[in-house]
């Protein structure tokens, strides 16, 4: 991803709420779990000053949707329902019950 890349999916997100989804899959010996996780963000209203602030901070570059709810792009979350490791990309709560049942 790019600067005009990252800028461009902001401004997408930018007032709306969008979808997060991850999968998580076990493999224990000859038994086999898998869980998709799914997660809503929904984005403030973000001016054109506030994403080229955040784009030229360098931290959308390399991140799905362009932006880290785990670092600055925090601050334009308006709310989430669900898992916040799903956005971040590890449901940790699932990997958890996962291996309960394996054990």
């Amino acid at each position: 991803m790019d600067p005009a890349d990252a800028a461009r999916m902001l401004r997408l997100l930018s007032g709306r709420t969008h979808e997060v989804l991850t999968a998580v899959v076990l493999i224990a010996g000859k038994l086999e779990h898998s869980v998709v996780e799914r997660t809503l963000v929904r984005f403030t209203i973000l001016t054109d000053s506030e994403i080229d602030w955040y784009v030229a901070s360098g931290e959308p570059m390399g991140k799905a949707g362009g932006y880290g709810i785990q670092g600055r792009g925090a601050r334009f979350i308006d709310r989430i329902e669900g898992a916040w490791s799903t956005v971040v990309g590890l449901p940790v709560h699932v990997v958890h019950r996962l291996l309960s049942e394996v054990e």
